[in-house]
């Protein structure tokens, strides 16, 4: 059964023109740059009610929630949705608070905000906030939205730790369970821009049936029932296939050292192109009315 649910994953902001946890400007218009004019007002469009959706901005993953979180209000209000509320669920017994069920079950749209995925996955794992939020994606027509470590949670297995530089080094990615919301791919954000693609390249050797996603800043992809994914936003998204891996040395290196790997396909995504997670098949988006 497919998702009724929508995701959107998103690969960070920008500078100081997207809500970046930083020298914000009183002034939401000032703030606004293609992050927040394209991606989310996508979302808005994207969602069941349009404008007049019902959304909650959760700030678990932030380690600033009292700045970011009305920030992203803000943002969603300028571009004309006004039933927008900020969500901060900092302990887990705050994810089993009756109040906070309520929200999330009357809620259209979800969007996460950047900050730490760990936070995301040990304080909502396992609630009762996290089983919910799987049973509307899954049941009804609800909109799942993430951006930085928002993103890299949504996927069953999630990339927690790993600097770049050291990233083909065996044993430098860190990975755990995520929040489950899409299966056999793993996310990381900020790609282009910190050069991560070592650290996914490692990711999928170790289990090459899970596609690598790699979202740019300013970038994101569209999912929907489950499979179909459009990328969305001003930059690239880097798809990693492990599944045609000929060969690696990957268990035969010690801890700490350079992995090998031969045949791995890496594919380059950019706005409106798209890729079905079943058949494996991408299209870009100036052939695809060829």
């Amino acid at each position: 059964m497919y998702p009724k649910g929508k995701l959107v994953i998103i690969g960070g902001a920008v500078d100081k023109g997207s809500f970046t946890e930083k020298n914000f400007d009183k002034q939401v218009e000032k703030n606004l740059n293609f992050f927040e004019t394209g991606i989310l007002k996508r979302i808005i469009t994207e969602s069941l009610k349009g404008e007049n959706s019902r959304i909650e901005v959760i700030t678990t993953a932030s380690k600033i929630p009292r700045e970011v979180g009305p920030e992203y209000a803000r943002a969603f209000q300028f571009l004309g949705a006004e039933n927008v509320d900020v969500m901060h669920i900092e302990r887990r017994e705050q994810a089993t608070e009756p109040e906070n069920l309520k929200r999330l079950k009357q809620a259209d749209v979800v969007m996460f905000t950047g900050g730490d995925q760990l936070r995301l996955t040990s304080i909502l794992g396992g609630t009762a906030f996290h089983d919910l939020l799987l049973e509307k994606y899954t049941h009804e027509q609800f909109l799942f939205a993430g951006t930085s470590a928002g993103a890299a949670a949504a996927s069953d297995s999630m990339i927690y730790q790993g600097s770049s530089h050291e990233a083909l080094l065996k044993g430098e990615v860190k990975i755990t369970s995520g929040l489950g919301l899409i299966d056999h791919v793993i996310i990381d954000t900020h790609f282009v821009q910190r050069g991560r693609i070592g650290r996914l390249f490692q990711a999928v050797v170790g289990n090459p049936k899970v596609l690598g996603i790699g979202l740019g800043e300013d970038t994101g992809l569209l999912v929907t029932d489950g499979r179909h994914m459009e990328a969305i936003g001003s930059g690239l998204v880097i798809l990693v296939d492990g599944r045609h891996i000929q060969d690696t040395n990957l268990t035969a290196v010690e801890m700490g050292q350079p992995i090998s790997i031969k045949n791995l396909v890496v594919h380059v995504m950019s706005m409106f192109d798209r890729y079905d997670l079943h058949t494996h098949r991408m299209t870009l988006h100036t052939t695809q009315h060829a």
